[in-house]
């Protein structure tokens, strides 16, 4: 039994030697994995930072595109609410012009048409000596 001793030392031996030899390869292996992440993620982060400038440069834009945007339609508004307001004026003063003089233009039409009827009245009348008295008449229909 003694002859078997050093045959399966030595296979113990080449078996932590084949394993010492596959733990130092995953080492190896897994130290380029990780300087290859980093350089993946350097280059990644150089990409990335133009991208991110350039999103910060079109919020700000976008930012102040809107504050303009906000001060034209202020703008506009003050503008409407102006334009309003003259051109209620204006009609205001344009009704005193026109319809005042109308009101007087109908009433001197009016006073015109008066005067005519008047006129009339006096042509189709019968002359002062014959004027029938109507108040008599007109008492003895009244019941009172």
């Amino acid at each position: 039994m003694t002859d078997w001793t050093p045959v399966f030392l030595g296979i113990i031996a080449v078996s932590v030697l084949v394993m010492a030899a596959i733990q130092v390869g995953a080492v190896i292996a897994g130290a380029r994995l990780a300087q290859r992440v980093n350089k993946l993620a350097d280059q990644i982060q150089q990409e990335v930072r133009p991208l991110s400038a350039h999103l910060q440069t079109v919020a700000a834009e976008a930012a102040r595109a809107s504050t303009l945007a906000a001060q034209q339609v202020e703008r506009a508004d003050r503008l409407f609410a102006d334009v309003s307001q003259r051109v209620e004026e204006t009609v205001t003063l344009m009704q005193e012009a026109v319809v005042q003089p109308a009101r007087q233009s109908m009433a001197v039409m009016a006073g015109f048409k008066a005067v005519v009827a008047t006129l009339r009245g006096l042509r189709h009348q019968p002359p002062r000596g014959k004027a029938v008295r109507h108040d008599e008449e007109e008492d003895s229909l009244f019941i009172g």
